[in-house]
């Protein structure tokens, strides 16, 4: 059923998005363009990321979850380059179930997290569409001049780290959809993060500092290495009995009857949007004090050899997947 009482695009962006707006550089939203000075000495890193009903969120998500989630994958990237977000432009593509409520909803959920990041709305674009519903934001972030940290980069001898936990994402999209027997904290817990995933934008600084490699992981840990892996033209070796999991990922592990088919699910499910990163032997030590500085859980999985591609281990031995991750395409 349609949505009812929607204001038109300028009313929308006047009483919506106005708001929101850098106060110098967003020029109350009232131009066709934002302008941003140069910061001396820094870079400019720019990310964009698009989601989609039906394919990166359910129709029956609340869309104050659905903009606080646009924003946080946008966030993790930045973070797994080392870099500081500023702020971002924003295009929404509204579909019939999107109501002056429902937009209220989104904005609500923009405010929280501009708060949480301290960023601010610079532009952006708002349209109609029959449906789905989907949205799409370029994050601007600022690091010092020449030290953005990519996927190439990794060397033999290097060790491989994750942040927090893997497979929260995925199990949380099982927990939406009601095909869990967890109890109701664990799932909710799960479906938390599956809605608004945490980007560890406080770890920017060591991963900038001391990272040699790094990507977010989106996809799923297996296709994030293999691209790290290939972009820095080396062979990630990992043993999946290092992953970490959460209370409640590990709940679930602890039911299933087959490990390592369970395990290859966690790992190439997606969604988790934790940091996996390479850095040298010599500065694990000051990563363990950064990471427990910040109360962040910090996992060492594995290691970097000359070769090509991800090889996993499993109780001593080799892996193969049918699957390494999500594809967009």
């Amino acid at each position: 059923m349609p949505a009812v009482d929607v204001a038109g695009e300028f009313e929308t962006i006047r009483r919506l998005f106005a708001p929101l707006a850098h106060p110098v550089w967003g020029r109350g939203l009232a131009d066709d363009v934002a302008v941003v000075p140069s910061r001396a000495g820094h870079d400019l890193v720019l990310t964009k990321d698009a989601i989609v009903e039906g394919v990166h969120f359910l129709p029956t998500d609340p869309l104050d979850t659905v903009a606080r989630k646009l924003m946080r994958v946008n966030l993790s990237d930045l973070a797994a380059k080392g870099a500081e977000p500023f702020g971002y432009l924003l295009a929404c593509h509204w579909s019939p179930r999107c109501g002056w409520p429902e937009r209220m909803t989104f904005v609500d959920g923009l405010r929280a997290d501009q708060k949480s990041f301290g960023i601010a709305l610079l532009g952006g674009d708002t349209v109609a569409t029959p449906g789905p519903a989907s949205f799409s934001m370029t994050l601007l972030g600022w690091i010092p001049k020449g030290r953005t940290v990519g996927r190439a980069g990794a060397r033999p001898g290097d060790l491989v780290f994750v942040t927090g936990a893997i497979g929260d994402g995925w199990l949380g999209l099982e927990g939406v959809q009601g095909r869990l027997s967890l109890d109701a904290e664990r799932v909710a817990a799960l479906s938390d993060h599956y809605r608004t995933p945490t980007p560890r934008t406080d770890f920017a600084l060591p991963i900038r500092d001391m990272a040699s490699a790094a990507i977010d992981v989106s996809d799923g840990l297996i296709a994030d290495l293999e691209h790290l892996a290939d972009a820095s033209g080396v062979r990630v070796e990992i043993d999946l009995e290092t992953v970490p999991l959460s209370a409640a990922g590990q709940a679930w592990f602890d039911g299933r009857v087959d490990e390592q088919a369970a395990l290859e699910k966690l790992v190439t499910g997606g969604d988790d949007y934790e940091i996996a990163f390479t850095a040298s032997a010599r500065d694990e030590a000051a990563l363990r004090r950064e990471a427990e500085r910040r109360h962040l859980r910090l996992t060492r999985i594995g290691r970097v050899t000359a070769g090509q591609g991800v090889a996993a281990r499993f109780g001593g031995q080799p892996v193969t997947f049918d699957r390494s991750g999500f594809t967009h395409s």
